[in-house]
């Protein structure tokens, strides 16, 4: 039984098209999309991935978008471009039964032509609530349990979270200090960099860490300069996956413009994190959050 969270608003963005790849992300051809099953789902929400392994429903996706890098399954996945620039024509040459997205500000989905032209072909466009918080994040995953019609999997995912989180509150507790951390994004245009402020499931993280964020500026999505980095001295720096990799390392890292004049740097308190673990809520956020308590109050 189909759920009736649906929302047919949708969010006008970008109207630049990313042509569809028909090859997976590392070249080999999947079967995913030769499937014979009945439902066939393509996810362009990178937590509805997630949460549709966890629920044993991964088989049923035939395509996703270029955020949906979790679980490592995703990646023999057939992708169909990023989620604020899709192709409803890849989309539709998959076809699927189904596409599913949900709400909130960094699962946007467009240009805003994409959704209206996928239901003229009789696919069934679906929006499943927003998941910003720890009790949304158990509504949605109870959401798809019943979707899929395996609430007791569902339940067992929400109490395992319930459990993680309450393990989070306890460790906790054993920390005096609260070390400024800063989660920050590089690589993607010289010396400029994306710091996660005061908003999202990354500051959420940080608090339930123990830490304060160093990055106090409200507005979201922001390219700050080095300058600007440097005057937040943050005591710890959390490095996403991408930039981190991208330049080889510690030693690399801690020498950018802005970096390089931070505590952090200064202290070798740098640290690697899978950037999707931070980017959004789901049945791992207990986990992830103890991994963050850990690397934040180093000595």
């Amino acid at each position: 039984m189909k759920i009736s969270i649906l929302n047919t608003t949708i969010l006008g963005l970008l109207s630049t098209t990313l042509l569809f790849s028909s090859c997976d992300r590392f070249g080999s051809k999947g079967s995913e999309t030769t499937k014979k099953d009945t439902v066939r789902i393509v996810c362009v929400s990178k937590q509805l991935t997630e949460l549709l392994f966890a629920l044993g429903q991964g088989d049923k996706i035939v395509g996703v978008d270029l955020s949906s890098t979790y679980p490592p399954e995703t990646k023999k996945i057939t992708t169909v471009g990023y989620h604020r620039m899709l192709s409803a024509e890849g989309i539709i040459s998959l076809k699927p039964t189904a596409v599913f997205y949900n709400g909130g500000a960094d699962n946007a989905i467009g240009p805003d032509n994409v959704l209206p032209q996928l239901k003229q072909v009789g696919i069934t466009v679906t929006q499943f609530r927003s998941a910003e918080s720890i009790e949304d994040t158990k509504a949605l995953i109870k959401d798809l349990g019943v979707y899929f019609n395996v609430p007791k999997k569902a339940d067992s995912l929400c109490n395992k979270l319930d459990a993680d989180m309450k393990l989070v509150e306890e460790k906790r507790k054993q920390y005096t200090d609260a070390p400024t951390v800063m989660i920050v994004h590089f690589g993607r245009a010289n010396n400029v960099y994306f710091p996660f402020g005061p908003w999202g499931a990354a500051n959420f993280m940080i608090q339930q860490a123990g830490g304060v964020n160093a990055v106090d500026t409200a507005t979201k999505f922001r390219m700050l300069s080095a300058e600007v980095i440097a005057k937040f001295q943050p005591q710890v720096i959390i490095a996403t996956d991408f930039g981190f990799d991208r330049l080889g390392g510690l030693e690399k890292f801690k020498e950018l413009p802005g970096i390089a004049l931070s505590p952090a740097a200064k202290d070798d308190h740098i640290y690697r994190f899978e950037e999707h673990d931070l980017l959004y809520l789901g049945p791992r956020t207990g986990e992830n959050i103890l991994k963050l308590m850990e690397l934040i109050h180093k000595k």
